[in-house]
């Protein structure tokens, strides 16, 4: 079977090169097709593609490219989408969570817990978004960030000024979500795969950071899963439509739980190494199934 995995990077890069590897111990070829080298026709003769031939012979495809992904990449997996092909990710679930607002917009209207956030995409709407997410200090999120970049911890009025300055565009908006301390806090990232989790581990932010991302600290342990934990990133997966997600979610001191983000396209380094797991083979046994062969 051949499975294209849809990415901007080389082999190099971890999940590339683990996808690869974990699809030729089971008999398959996984090929990266490069979103910018493969382009999608529309003619009287129906639906194609020209640039990269490796395309025509695909059984399955996995968009890889993560919250960075762009109209130009959408298009391509939406053309893929309308021929037919199996996607892991599908085409409304990639679309819903690229961003990071679509995501808790869904998740709350599934009535999942979310963190107190505000959408704005204007000063006054900050100014007015402060107080309703328990006032200073807030975080700042960008609608699509990756691996920890564009949040920030807003302590002040005059950092909010410096903050709405450098990243308000009106066009795209910015989150302001409430602030949860570190002291207490567990960071939990579960990765849920065919509707159940298949493993989870916990992450600690540096000393003087509020961030907790294994992209940062490079550090990461395994999880004891509770069914408390368990429950709320399957039906977060599935409220998001996700074959694979990555769920990352908040516990705080009082013990409450609350859902940060869903990611499509999860890295899974930290995962493999803090709990000895295959990942990556879990995964291509989602997409040996989703394509039905």
């Amino acid at each position: 079977m051949n499975i294209g995995i849809i990415t901007a990077r080389d082999k190099n890069y971890h999940p590339n090169g683990r996808l690869i590897t974990a699809a030729d111990e089971k008999g398959h070829q996984a090929r990266l097709i490069h979103p910018y080298r493969v382009w999608p026709s529309t003619t009287g003769k129906g639906l194609g593609f020209e640039g990269n031939a490796d395309v025509q012979a695909l059984d399955v495809v996995m968009p890889r490219q993560g919250a960075t992904i762009g109209d130009s990449s959408l298009t391509l997996l939406h053309h893929f989408s309308r021929m037919g092909m199996p996607l892991v990710n599908g085409f409304d679930a990639v679309c819903t969570t690229r961003s990071q607002i679509m995501t808790l917009q869904t998740l709350a209207a599934g009535n999942l817990p979310v963190p107190d956030t505000l959408f704005v995409n204007s000063e006054d709407g900050f100014a007015r978004a402060v107080p309703l997410v328990g006032d200073y200090p807030v975080v700042v999120k960008q609608v699509s960030g990756r691996q920890g970049a564009g949040i920030f911890l807003v302590e002040t009025k005059q950092q909010a000024e410096t903050i709405t300055h450098s990243h308000m565009d009106p066009r795209i908006g910015i989150l302001v979500q409430r602030y949860m301390p570190t002291p207490g806090r567990q960071d939990i990232r579960v990765m849920v795969i065919s509707g159940k989790v298949v493993g989870a581990m916990q992450m600690t932010p540096v000393e003087g950071d509020f961030r907790a991302n294994f992209h940062l600290t490079r550090e990461s342990r395994p999880l004891e899963m509770t069914a408390s934990i368990e429950k709320l990133a399957v039906k977060a997966a599935g409220a998001v439509g996700l074959d694979i997600a990555g769920v990352d979610m908040v516990v705080d001191r009082h013990k409450d739980m609350y859902l940060i983000e869903v990611n499509y396209a999860p890295g899974f380094k930290g995962l493999e190494k803090a709990t000895g797991l295959d990942i990556a083979g879990l995964m291509i046994d989602c997409a040996i199934e989703k394509s039905g062969t």
